[in-house]
């Protein structure tokens, strides 16, 4: 019996033999930038994503959401509370005992939120420059909290969130996905409640600030998210999705060892064990570590968790490739890998790309427990005779035939 797109996917996730390496480039952002300037590959100019994937016999990549993908005006209207509500998640958030004003001007999305404890505003923006991009996701330019001072009013709105579940979205999109890859269950860009604090609630700055100054208070605050982040939890797990992902972009920086160990640690795994008590085996948690690794990866594997989407190696992290295969040992699953900057003309010489791809695939070693993919994205100035030759490699790789 021959294997889809989808069926190399999760062999690859459980640890099993494939006939050669699934490669599964994010393109998202690489193609809508490359259709609005009107570059597209001259045979896909008239193509959906979905169709370019099918006729390239790639995998798909169905991870990150299109964040503009939206039926509503209401979907994205809480972006810059962290809070989504996308027809293909899981979940859906009510905003309850909240009244909310709504100010669309332009590309700024303005919204103050009145509660009895206080009163909410932020902003967040759109701009051409981002559509030229191909970038999907707004940024917030008013945060929602100002100074310790908002967290009651702030916390208000979060013991207040009713969560339901929308597991018909989320299958439609898997239905639209069908055997091209593995659609995840899209839950939070933040990984647990402080870090949706320091990732969408405050500047960086006052956040750590906050941590020094107002240290109970700031926990107090994110224990009224846990709340929230707890029923979410008890309804995104129960969804008929093989992938559940939640969290992004960790770094040795800005969410340094000690403070991903004490603050966002334990909700992974507190995820990833709600996951395999749902679904067993067959159920995974993936949590997205594009950023700088080094002191991260024993942490990584404390949590639990089964897939690290968009690792990123060096030259544009410290760690190699190779160093990160052999900390992971197989426990956790790679997708991804392929650093995003070896596609660009002017970072590498196709001399210099081809040398980079050979050392890639022998860091590669036995290519178990591996998604080949572009960490982070696939930029819209990437090479496409390069993704050509990345999937001829991936698929001439036979460490691990069945």
């Amino acid at each position: 019996m021959s294997l889809t797109r989808r069926d190399m996917m999760l062999r690859a996730i459980a640890g099993k033999g494939t006939p050669w390496m699934p490669w599964a480039p994010r393109l998202d952002l690489w193609y809508l930038a490359n259709q609005r300037a009107g570059t597209l590959p001259p045979e896909f100019r008239n193509a959906t994503l979905r169709e370019l994937v099918d006729a390239m016999d790639w995998c798909y990549h169905a991870i990150v959401p299109n964040f503009k993908d939206s039926r509503g005006p209401l979907d994205e209207i809480d972006r810059a509370l962290g809070l989504y509500n996308l027809w293909m998640m899981p979940h859906r958030t009510i905003l309850e005992n909240v009244r909310r004003h709504v100010d669309r001007s332009g590309d700024v999305t303005r919204v103050r939120y009145e509660t009895p404890l206080g009163t909410i505003c932020t902003a967040a923006l759109h701009d051409e420059s981002m559509r030229q991009a191909g970038i999907t996701i707004s940024h917030i330019t008013e945060y929602a909290i100002k100074s310790p001072a908002d967290f009651p009013a702030l916390g208000y709105i979060f013991e207040n969130a009713r969560v339901e579940a929308n597991y018909g979205g989320y299958e439609e999109y898997a239905q639209q996905i069908g055997d091209r890859g593995v659609a995840a269950a899209f839950v939070s860009l933040a990984g647990s409640p402080m870090h949706l604090i320091v990732r969408e609630l405050m500047p960086f700055d006052q956040f750590y600030y906050a941590l020094y100054d107002a240290p109970d208070e700031l926990t107090a605050f994110a224990e009224k998210i846990g709340g929230y982040w707890q029923r979410v939890m008890d309804v995104a797990c129960r969804c008929n999705a093989p992938i559940i992902f939640i969290g992004a972009n960790y770094d040795a920086s800005t969410t340094y060892p000690p403070f991903f160990a004490q603050h966002i640690k334990p909700w992974l795994q507190r995820y990833a064990a709600e996951c395999h008590a749902q679904g067993g085996d067959g159920k995974y948690l993936l949590t997205h570590v594009d950023g700088e690794n080094t002191g991260l990866l024993d942490h990584y594997l404390d949590c639990q968790f089964d897939i690290a989407d968009s690792i990123c190696p060096s030259p544009m992290t410290k760690l190699t490739l190779r160093q990160v295969r052999e900390k992971f040992a197989g426990k956790i699953t790679i997708m991804g890998g392929l650093p995003s900057v070896s596609l660009l003309a002017d970072s590498m010489s196709d001399r210099e790309f081809d040398k980079f791809l050979d050392q890639f695939f022998t860091d590669l070693g036995d290519g178990t427990s591996h998604i080949l993919g572009i960490s982070d994205t696939t930029p819209p100035a990437a090479q496409w005779d390069r993704l050509v030759k990345v999937a001829k490699r991936a698929r001439d790789f036979h460490p691990h035939e069945p």
